[in-house]
């Protein structure tokens, strides 16, 4: 293996971890205005609590669930994009001005939800913490669904000249393989949004979240698996059939566990469709990383749009000794807030109730 296949392996990594971590904190977001709610599932046994009758509190308690790992999420995309840009300039640079758009869109989208997670519980406001949601509920909708839009579109190729310039236009986008794979992320991070709120919660709103899960589960299946059996038929070949095979059987698992209830089997049968998704993806892109639909001859490929050998292997040092590092720090945030998350267990609100929020 070279240093640009290396690269290029290591890449699809990253927006592997990205897609499953992030996947979900999209997920939760998604699913505050519904689960916010108060609890209507009708079950006789469930003593009155704060989870039944506090709808603020059920959402305090969903946005605790990612509240120390979302922010940590979000740097595989930063760590994805500088490898991009630093590995592979020339697909960075085409594919960020023929998705300048949608990209610029998924960046509005994040800042949103930045901004609203940190400044939800700043002033003690019901106005203010529905704007709050909204935005929450906005920056986890758009990205949902425009990263699907956008992966697709890198797959199925799109109008690139001789000079590797982007000559569609935005509409270009809209085609019903990249809608579909639009609908794909959504669905699948809106289940595995669910399936995480199961495994990182307790009572009612544990049921509930593993009720939706159970709900979204057949669709997800069949909508993934429709974008994965066109993706494989129109652009993959004999070996692609591996990450197909390996998403398509964690999707079954996943259907099967969130009916029995099991949390965590299906959070990790989840993890597993998804990244399997997106080793597919990267799978059935190789050699070339932007395919132009103009022409073959002006595919971008690992090798007209890579850095030198001298820059790969500065990067390949850097990584080998700082990744590590990260990894381990990550994965001790996650066991040190390992613990579920009660509703009864949320304080009443603080902020400053002395600032008026505008009628």
């Amino acid at each position: 293996m070279g240093l640009q296949e290396f690269w290029f392996l290591i890449i699809a990594v990253l927006f592997v971890g990205y897609f499953v971590l992030e996947g979900f904190d999209f997920g939760v977001g998604m699913l505050m205005p519904f689960l916010g709610r108060r609890h209507t599932g009708g079950d006789a046994d469930v003593a009155p609590t704060a989870d039944l009758a506090d709808p603020d509190k059920r959402r305090r308690a969903i946005l605790n669930t990612i509240g120390p790992v979302w922010d940590g999420n979000e740097v595989w995309l930063i760590t994805a994009g500088a490898a991009l840009f630093a590995a592979f300039g020339g697909w960075y640079a085409t594919m960020f001005t023929a998705f300048y758009l949608p990209l610029f869109l998924i960046l509005i989208g994040l800042i949103t939800r930045v901004c609203a997670i940190e400044w939800r519980g700043k002033i003690n406001n019901p106005r203010w913490r529905m704007w709050a949601d909204i935005g929450i509920g906005l920056g986890s909708w758009i990205p949902a669904i425009l990263w699907g839009v956008a992966f697709a579109n890198v797959i199925r190729g799109i109008p690139i000249d001789a000079d590797a310039q982007y000559t569609g236009g935005f509409f270009n986008l809209l085609n019903p393989y990249a809608l579909l794979g639009g609908l794909t992320t959504l669905l699948a991070f809106l289940t595995h949004g669910a399936v995480f709120l199961g495994l990182k919660t307790s009572g009612v709103l544990k049921k509930d979240a593993m009720r939706i899960a159970s709900l979204l589960a057949i669709p997800t299946l069949v909508v993934a698996a429709a974008f994965l059996l066109w993706t494989q038929f129109a652009h993959g070949n004999g070996w692609t059939w591996i990450p197909v095979l390996i998403a398509a059987v964690a999707a079954v698992v996943m259907v099967i566990a969130t009916q029995l209830r099991r949390e965590g089997i299906a959070f990790a049968a989840t993890s597993i469709a998804i990244g399997g998704t997106v080793a597919t993806l990267f799978s059935v892109l190789y050699p070339n990383v932007l395919p132009s639909s103009t022409d073959s001859a002006f595919n971008l490929t690992i090798d007209n749009t890579s850095s030198s050998h001298y820059t790969l292997t500065i990067m390949t040092w850097a990584a080998v000794l700082i990744t590590p590092v990260v990894m381990l720090y990550q994965g001790w945030s996650y066991w040190v807030f390992r613990k579920r998350i009660s509703v009864d267990q949320i304080p009443e609100p603080s902020g400053l109730p002395s600032l008026r929020v505008p009628e």
